[in-house]
Formats: C-alpha cells, sequence, structure tokens
C-alpha cells in the first residue's frame, strides 16, 4: 500500500471530478441509509454525519490502492530481465546463449539457441527441453549453488558434434530494488577443435605406416645408385623410373591424407550453395579421356540436357566424380567401357534425390569386400592397387565428401559382372543452380 508522491494543488484537485463521478452512487447509497437511520432514531444526525464524512472520505482521497496491487503478469512485464534490451543482448550473442531464471525457466534464448535445441520454449523449463544427462547434471548444480558450471557433451543429431557448455550466474536487479541470480547457459562447438586433435593424430598415423615403403625403396635405390649401379648407366635409368613413380605415390598419399583430413575437419558444416552437377561431371569425364584412351575403355555418358542442382562445395564434388570414375577405368577396364549417369528418384524415405552413377564391367568386388571398401587404406588386391597407383584413400574420401553433403553411397557388385558406385544426393524443392 503507497500513498501518491506529493503533488502540486492543481493536480491534487484536478482528478476530484473523476473520483465523486466514479463515487456518486456509494455516497448516494450511504446518505440514503444514514438518513433512513436518522428518520428511525436509530442513529443520531451528528453520527451520521461523521459515518458520511469518513465514507466520503475513503471513496474521494487520492488513495491508490487499487494501483499497488499489480497482477503476476504486471510484475513479470517490469521485471528487468524481461526489458527489451536484455533480450536483444542474448539475441545478438554469436554463439547459442540461453537466459534462465532462478528456477530454471527459460527468460530468454537466441536463434542459434532455438537452432541447436529446438524444444527450448520461453517460460518453460529447461530441463524439459535439453535431454543430455551432463546438461542437467550442469545445470542443478548450478542452480543449486549458483557458482560457474561446465560441461561437455556429445550431440549427434544431425551429426556427431562436440558442444561444451558455460553455464554463469548473472546477478540482476529485481523489480523492487533488490538483487537475484540468472543463469546463463552458452554453448560453444567444439568440433573443429576435436577434430584438428584426430587429424593430427591420424596423419602421423597413416602416414607414417604408408610412406614407410615408398620410402624404405627410395632409399635403398639411393644406395645402390650411389655404390654398385653408380656407373651402370641402364640401372640409373631404370631405378630413376621407379623412384620417380615413389615419389609420386607418395605425393599422392599425402594429397589424399590431407584431402581426408580437411572433409572431415568440416563435416558438421553442410554447404549450401547451390551447384550445376552436371557440368562437374562432364568435366570430370573430359578430364580423364586421356587414362580412358590409355586402358582402352569408351566411357558412355548419360546426362540430362538441363541443369540439376544440389546443395555442394564444386571442387569436392569433383572429388567424388574423380574418384569414382579413375577407379571405373582402372579397375574395372577389363570390361572396355563404363556408364556414367545421372537419374532423378525418391529415396525409400520418399523424398527426392539425384543419383549418380558410375558403372564399370570389369571382374566385379566379392561380397565379403563390400562392406570395407570405404574404409581407410583398405584394399581388394593390395598388390594390384598399388600397382594401379592407388592410395587406398580414394573411397574413404568419397564417403566423407558425401556425409558432409547429407548423401550416401551405394554400392553394388556382382563377381565377373561389374561393379556400380551411385552417389545419392538429397534433392532441394527448389533448386536453382548457380
Amino acid at each position: 500500500m503507497a500513498l501518491d508522491a506529493p503533488t502540486t494543488p492543481s493536480s491534487f484537485f484536478s482528478p476530484w471530478p473523476d473520483r465523486l463521478r466514479h463515487s456518486a452512487i456509494i455516497l448516494l447509497a450511504a446518505a440514503l441509509s444514514l438518513s433512513v437511520l436518522v428518520g428511525l432514531d436509530e442513529l443520531s444526525p451528528i453520527r451520521a454525519a461523521v459515518v458520511f464524512a469518513c465514507i466520503a472520505a475513503a471513496a474521494l482521497v487520492p488513495w491508490r490502492l487499487h494501483n499497488a496491487v499489480t497482477s503476476r503478469e504486471d510484475v513479470r512485464l517490469g521485471n528487468p530481465v524481461e526489458a527489451a534490451a536484455v533480450s536483444a543482448l542474448v539475441a545478438g550473442m554469436p554463439d547459442p546463449a540461453v537466459l534462465l531464471d532462478r528456477a530454471g525457466r527459460v527468460i530468454h534464448l537466441n536463434a542459434a539457441a532455438a537452432q541447436l535445441a529446438p524444444a527450448l520454449r520461453k517460460n518453460e523449463l529447461a530441463q524439459f527441453a535439453l535431454r543430455s544427462p551432463e546438461i542437467i547434471v550442469a545445470l542443478r548444480e548450478a542452480i543449486a549453488t549458483t557458482e560457474p558450471r561446465r560441461a561437455t557433451y556429445l550431440d549427434h543429431v544431425p551429426v556427431d558434434r562436440w558442444m561444451e557448455l558455460i553455464i554463469t550466474p548473472v546477478p540482476v536487479p529485481t523489480t523492487f530494488g533488490g538483487t537475484d541470480k540468472c543463469m546463463l547457459m552458452t554453448f560453444h562447438d567444439q568440433t573443429p577443435l576435436r577434430r584438428v586433435e584426430e587429424m593430427r593424430a591420424d596423419f602421423v598415423a597413416n602416414a607414417s605406416h604408408e610412406l614407410r615403403t615408398p620410402l624404405a625403396a627410395l632409399s635403398g635405390f639411393i644406395d645402390t645408385l650411389q655404390g654398385p649401379a653408380k656407373d651402370d648407366a641402364k640401372a640409373r635409368e631404370r631405378f630413376l623410373a621407379i623412384m620417380h613413380t615413389q615419389a609420386t605415390r607418395m605425393a599422392r598419399l599425402i594429397d589424399d591424407l590431407l584431402s581426408l583430413s580437411r572433409v572431415e575437419l568440416s563435416a558438421h558444416v553442410r554447404p549450401d550453395t547451390m551447384v550445376d552437377i552436371v557440368p562437374i561431371i562432364r568435366q570430370v569425364a573430359d578430364g580423364l579421356e586421356p587414362l580412358a584412351r590409355e586402358r582402352q575403355v569408351v566411357v558412355e555418358i548419360d546426362l540430362p540436357e538441363g541443369p540439376v542442382a544440389i546443395a555442394g562445395d564444386r571442387e569436392e564434388l569433383l572429388r567424388v566424380f574423380e574418384n569414382l570414375i579413375e577407379n571405373a577405368l582402372k579397375y574395372g577396364a577389363s570390361g572396355g567401357r563404363i556408364v556414367v549417369s545421372l537419374t532423378l528418384a525418391p529415396s525409400s524415405e520418399g523424398a527426392p534425390e539425384v543419383r549418380v552413377m558410375v558403372r564399370d564391367f570389369g571382374p566385379g568386388i566379392a561380397p565379403e569386400h563390400l562392406p570395407r571398401l570405404t574404409e581407410r587404406f583398405y584394399r581388394v588386391d593390395v598388390g594390384d592397387s598399388r600397382a594401379q597407383g592407388g592410395t587406398g584413400l580414394g573411397l574413404s574420401l568419397v564417403k566423407h565428401i558425401l556425409n558432409r553433403h547429407r548423401a550416401r553411397l551405394v554400392i553394388e557388385s556382382v563377381p565377373k559382372n561389374g561393379a556400380a558406385f551411385t552417389a545419392c544426393f538429397p534433392q532441394p524443392r527448389t533448386p536453382a543452380a548457380s
């Protein structure tokens, strides 16, 4: 209950006509009732006048009791934490951010947080929307102790991402001049750092394993050229040719390892640029025409006349089709031809997708090898693969690039009847080629 602040005489008397109008019925009823009591000798005129004066004072004097009692909604809207400025600050944070009250209800959240956890709703408990046990434990501890908390968890949807949650208690003013603690939750994507660490470890392990053989060969040939074959021109020419082959293989291996690492580093970021896939396939086929002539293989292209657009990275898509077509030319050359085709068809879930198939008519692949073809350094025939200049990373690189594009690789093969590798890309509903 509060009195109005001191006012000037004009402001004090200005609301009297309104008060009198609103209180007229009360004053009239009080006057009639007191008059009846005086007429029945139940009340003396003086006492009746005193009672009427009290009633009139209560009705007319500018007490603001009715404005002092505010609704819960008014209190909420008047809370400084609910202000538009606080909402703008949270919305402007680059990382996903959620501001909670002391009970754990969502006060504000930005667009990044809404995308990370679509179940988050304003004025609802955050524990119901964030299902990860690490998040719930950290949040409960932060609310109970009002101390900062950190948690790291693995988010599996839509792709694996390592996230770090930081909960920071924030002192905020209350409606009545006090202070309270809110909880500011910020999420930081640690996936790039994790992938850099994994990339470094994988690169060292894979490079040391695969580079050992060509390095040993180079070292042996150098020792031979410096020793017994020092003056043998024919042996020197033969050894230098082998050394050139081994050096080329090492360079390609390192290039494939670096490409694979770069793709893995950005696997959680889906490309959003629209590209026309038809000229990309034609460019790759034209570039591999010399290899096709060398292997005496006919490349048959079956592509639509018009553009076919997908969301993708042009350079990575070039690498995908280059690997698939080159593999068909190298390992399916005995069939004499390969077919590269593009079709539009619904997926098993009914969503439209773009399918690019590279089929050869060579010896095919035994069924036991099919599940492992996309593993790093897995080879059906190690000797043949190395003789063809393969690094064992081509299909692994294809798989990772397709995963980044939210696409899939389907491998079908029947021994002695060739193999078909099909890259299936989700088709946008309103494609527009870039």
